[in-house]
């Protein structure tokens, strides 16, 4: 949600941001890739009790995510290949930060089943729709909007990690937000497809 709310807004600030990154020379793919490695190494760091550390590492990766979509708008350089990239290694990331959950908190491991379950029920129909939509947005794919997006994501995990007490309520609360989402998504795409 607050990345389709807030893009209008925050978008001219990483569109200057973007331009100082392409100055450097880097590639929108080599930014994607250091967004991967900053995310991998989050889950390490949370996995072994460095929680501000995984917390700074994991905004650093979001910002990466971000910024690399922006430099290839602005350089011509958007791909199939790179939204590719992106899509997965933004999962990659996901994936690193729920298993550093699980492996380390037993009594979470049952909450974080139910939202992996309620993250692929939601995102294959993410992609699917993106897939057989002639619906296009900025991105490479129509992207359907919804209440848990990246944004909402790293707002969860980061308040797992600082209040890990409380993972189990966190956790369910956001397994309840993705299968709303999922729904927004399937009610969405029943309008599209239905008639």
């Amino acid at each position: 949600m607050l990345d389709t709310k807030a893009r209008v807004y925050v978008q001219p600030v990483f569109n200057q941001i973007a331009r100082v990154f392409i100055k450097t020379m880097l590639t929108p793919k080599q930014i994607t890739v250091l967004a991967l490695i900053f995310g991998i190494f989050s889950s390490i760091m949370l996995y072994y009790d460095l929680a501000w550390i995984a917390l700074l590492l994991l905004w650093i990766s979001g910002f990466f995510d971000v910024i690399d979509g922006s430099i290839a708008r602005l350089t011509g350089q958007s791909s199939e290949l790179g939204a590719l990239m992106d899509i997965i290694f933004d999962r990659i990331v996901e994936i690193g930060i729920i298993l550093s959950l699980a492996l380390k908190y037993h009594d979470a491991r049952m909450s974080l089943m139910f939202l992996l379950s309620s993250i692929i029920f939601s995102f294959s129909i993410f992609l699917t729709v993106g897939a057989l939509s002639d619906r296009k947005s900025e991105k490479a794919f129509y992207y359907q909007a919804g209440l848990a997006e990246r944004t909402e994501t790293f707002i969860v995990f980061s308040l797992i990690m600082l209040f890990p007490d409380l993972r189990i309520v966190f956790i369910n609360l956001f397994t309840i937000m993705i299968l709303y989402t999922g729904a927004q998504r399937f009610y969405e795409a029943y309008k599209i497809f239905g008639k």
